[in-house]
């Protein structure tokens, strides 16, 4: 309670009085004046009663103590019977907490965020957010159920938000092993086929081993090499990219008996596939007018170094000039297909003809090149079906169409044929969505019989005009037509020549984009995105391996002919294998580094400077006999100033609420009255005497 005072007129005024008052009664006091005290306490009676002094009486009530638990749900948590250790501790945690009438406990799972690529355990940022709205006064502890593997951890320097014991209890046990597998320095980018290194380490934890690990090494899903890592120490491992774009190196270390999972046994490095310039070989049997159309084709391409030789003088060509007045130089054709035909990626024969300019040997140089895994494109005109066609060579053994002699000479739109509208060489070319198809006429091809491979064009009456064939490890295509300048020249408008050129020629070089049977898959953020490219029926749908060993099924929709997709956000993080019939491809979501998978051991480390530098309680709820020691809570008052090391101590709070304030004027009604007539009746009876 307390006294506080409204007075009826301003305080000047009643200390005016009131120095008149004791002026008076230091007079009548000097002067011997009888009734002096009398008259001061009667004045003084006055004077309270204009202060009007209030009692006044506040209505409080206690508040709660406020308990955040905050409860580990991460991926860590998955394993080794954490999650029904997590549980059961939560259960008892409720329970011993509600025993308390004063004590609010708010319970906060926190998970792997599902917006974030590098997922991480921050469980003081979701305490943080927990208590936002509460004084630091009314926190009484806190309490965190975790396996240890705590990621956002305050520095030595940085103050908790309120002054309260912080306790830890430790799921797992306190003997756990794992063994995982870090990459520590890997390039980024690669030039294809040139050598790169990779510096990995093997760590045993929860205990030490000198015993070598059995690593095996992965490009693009299939074994490049296998060797032995010491734990602890840094291993390297050189290797090749062995393609263009994005390549997925992956490490797996073999797994222990005993060790709590073999989710991080596996890690990955993705590196980009830089290619280094492409060498293209193009021979023209003769200057024509679309010779000029792929020589600027391929000289427009600044990743192409191009060789361009035209045959201007055949061998059989006598008239008499002498060979010294001659400008042109020697078809260089030994160097060309004998000791330099590896390092072309491409070769290209241009209405090319067998005049003798080639020994008949070098063509089947040239086939053996192409089953080893080179790549060769015919683009015939009236030559091929003549009696001079590289056809009746040793050449014809990796041809996937011969000629049967005859030329059809009719104007004729290009057709992508069924198999075409499926094939990513000719797929969605612009212009081929309507019939007839919205491009210019070409006015011959030659006719072929007993053809392999993939009819993607055609000519009139359903004839080849564009042949895509393998041979071994290698590839040919053959146009049948040299009737592609029309294009390039814009007649009747004009065509796709360069799209279609460029699709053919990467196709040729085994760009992974264009193969016709392919499973891809990529991740954007949280999001898998599975893509089948199939020249065949319907793939059906896809299946997805999760990092804890799950499987799930993926539908794909077609989107366009020939080529499937489907998407779905994943809750979990880390290397996925995505499978369709016989082919089978991995993706990493989320950051190849989280920190989620970098350690998974149980630890009391990590929160023992917290917990100790704020007089908590730091345990394992494992009590080594497949139970649970849950430690008791004891509320106490005042300030924690020692640590228990039994009981989890919880500092109550002592603050309230104001609910109402009553008040009791003392000057007020028959008290008052009563007091004032006393005084003035004392004043007149003294007088009166």
């Amino acid at each position: 309670m307390t006294v506080e005072f409204a007075p009826f007129i301003p305080w000047i005024a009643i200390g005016i009085l009131s120095v008149l008052a004791v002026l008076l009664l230091t007079l009548g006091l000097f002067r011997s004046v009888r009734g002096t005290v009398i008259r001061f306490a009667a004045s003084a009676a006055v004077l309270a009663a204009l202060a009007n002094p209030l009692l006044l009486q506040e209505d409080r009530e206690a508040l709660t103590t406020v308990v955040p638990v905050i409860v580990d749900r991460s991926q860590s948590q998955q394993i080794a019977g954490r999650a029904e250790q997590t549980d059961r501790a939560l259960e008892g945690l409720r329970d011993r907490l509600s025993r308390f009438g004063n004590i609010e406990p708010r319970i906060v799972e926190v998970t792997d965020p599902a917006t974030s690529d590098a997922p991480s355990t921050k469980l003081f940022e979701a305490l943080n957010a927990a208590i936002t709205d509460v004084p630091p006064a009314r926190i009484g502890g806190a309490i965190f159920l975790t396996d240890g593997q705590v990621h956002d951890i305050p520095g030595e320097n940085q103050p908790l938000p309120f002054n309260a014991p912080v306790h830890g209890l430790v799921t797992g046990k306190a003997d756990e092993f794992d063994r995982r597998i870090e990459i520590l320095r890997a390039p980024r980018f690669g030039i294809v086929n040139e050598e790169q290194e990779l510096t990995f380490r093997v760590f045993d934890d929860g205990k030490a081993s000198d015993q070598p690990a059995d690593v095996t090494v992965k490009m693009n899903g299939e074994d490049i090499g296998a060797l032995n890592a010491v734990p602890g120490a840094e291993t390297s491992f050189a290797f090749k990219v062995p393609r263009g774009g994005n390549n997925v190196l992956e490490f797996s270390v073999a797994g222990t008996p005993g060790e709590v999972t073999d989710v991080n046994n596996r890690a990955i490095h993705l590196i980009e596939g830089i290619r280094e310039n492409l060498r293209v070989l193009l021979v023209s049997g003769e200057p024509h007018a679309g010779e000029r159309a792929w020589r600027n084709l391929l000289k427009s391409d600044a990743s192409v170094d191009l060789v361009h030789f035209t045959i201007l003088r055949p061998p059989e060509k006598q008239d008499g000039t002498p060979i010294n007045e001659l400008s042109l130089i020697a078809f260089p054709t030994r160097e060309l297909f004998v000791e330099k035909i590896n390092d072309f990626d491409l070769i290209i024969f241009d209405r090319y003809q067998h005049r003798g300019v080639l020994p008949i040997l070098y063509y089947d140089y040239i086939a053996e090149y192409v089953r080893n895994g080179g790549a060769l494109l015919i683009a015939a005109g009236p030559e091929h079906a003549g009696e001079d066609s590289i056809a009746l060579t040793p050449l014809a053994t990796v041809l996937p169409a011969s000629p049967t002699g005859d030329m059809h000479e009719a104007g004729f739109y290009p057709r992508l044929s069924e198999q075409g509208k499926r094939h990513p060489v000719t797929r969605g070319l612009d212009g081929s969505a309507v019939e007839p198809p919205q491009w210019g006429r070409w006015f011959r091809s030659v006719d072929v019989d007993q053809t392999t491979g993939e009819t993607v064009m055609t000519a009139d009456d359903g004839r080849p005009l564009l042949v895509l064939n393998r041979a071994n490890e290698g590839r040919v295509a053959m146009l049948l037509s040299d009737q592609g300048w029309l294009w390039a020249r814009g007649f009747e408008g004009g065509g796709p020549h360069v799209s279609l050129y460029r699709r053919i020629a990467h196709w040729l070089m085994k760009e992974p984009e264009l193969e016709e049977e392919a499973l891809k898959a990529r991740a954007t953020g949280r999001t898998m995105e599975v893509t089948r490219q199939t020249i065949g029926d319907a793939p059906g749908s896809a299946t997805i391996t999760t990092p804890s060993g799950q499987t799930e099924s993926l539908n794909l929709a077609e989107i366009q002919p020939g080529l499937y997709r489907g998407e779905r956000r994943m809750t979990e993080t880390g290397l996925f294998t995505v499978t369709n019939g016989d082919f089978s491809t991995l993706v990493h979501v989320g950051a190849v580094d989280s920190p989620e998978f970098r350690a998974m051991v149980s630890t009391t480390e990590t929160l023992a400077g917290v917990t100790g530098k704020s007089r908590g309680l730091l345990t394992r709820l494992d009590d080594g006999e497949a139970g649970l020691r849950l430690p008791d809570i004891l509320p106490v008052r005042g300030d924690i100033r020692i640590a228990d090391d039994r009981r989890m101590l919880i500092r109550l709070t002592d603050e309230t609420v104001l609910k109402g304030v009553n008040t009791l004027p003392l000057f007020a009604g028959f008290a008052g009255l009563g007091i004032l007539l006393l005084a003035v009746s004392a004043m007149w009876w003294r007088e009166g005497r």
